[in-house]
């Protein structure tokens, strides 16, 4: 059996035309190279927060299930990505963004002053992103596309590296 990987999905205008001459804006979930994964959840998750692989679990189970990426002063190397749906606890399935462009991802207590900035999850708070420094030793998770707030207070939207 023939498959197919869609690379990317262009689209002249911005806005889609729908009947009745009506438009509606583009997501951007559909303008852009992003991959998402669907993992199980080993505690609450809320949509917007770092995830890291759990290591609690043995074999196959550890790349499986995800938890919030707990805090790790030099960024947490677990992490794998950022929660577009939310779990309310163990078991539940749970949307996550490996790969490509995030909004919302939770920054309360971090400090992001712009675009282009290299981040680290779970560096300064548990399931968040703050800005890399030199002494991180878990490399650089994402890279920000605006600064702390700039669309909603304590989020950001950041491009996700792909780590796995």
């Amino acid at each position: 059996m023939a498959t197919q990987t869609v690379i990317q999905y262009l689209e002249e205008e911005r806005y889609s035309s729908l009947p009745g001459g009506a438009s509606e804006p583009i997501g951007p979930e559909t303008m852009n190279r992003r991959q998402i994964e669907t993992f199980i959840a080993n505690g609450a998750i809320t949509a917007g927060d770092v995830v890291a692989h759990d290591a609690t679990k043995t074999g196959a189970d550890r790349a499986l299930y995800v938890i919030q990426a707990a805090n790790v002063a030099t960024g947490n190397g677990l992490a794998c990505g950022v929660a577009i749906t939310s779990a309310a606890g163990a078991g539940d399935k749970v949307d996550v963004v490996i790969a490509g462009y995030v909004e919302g991802v939770n920054c309360t207590a971090g400090t992001i002053g712009g675009a282009n900035i290299p981040l680290s999850a779970g560096k300064t708070a548990a399931g968040e992103v703050d800005a890399s420094a030199a002494g991180d030793l878990a490399g650089c998770f994402a890279v920000s596309a605006e600064a702390k707030g700039a669309t909603t207070a304590n989020r950001v939207a950041v491009f996700v590296k792909k780590q796995f």
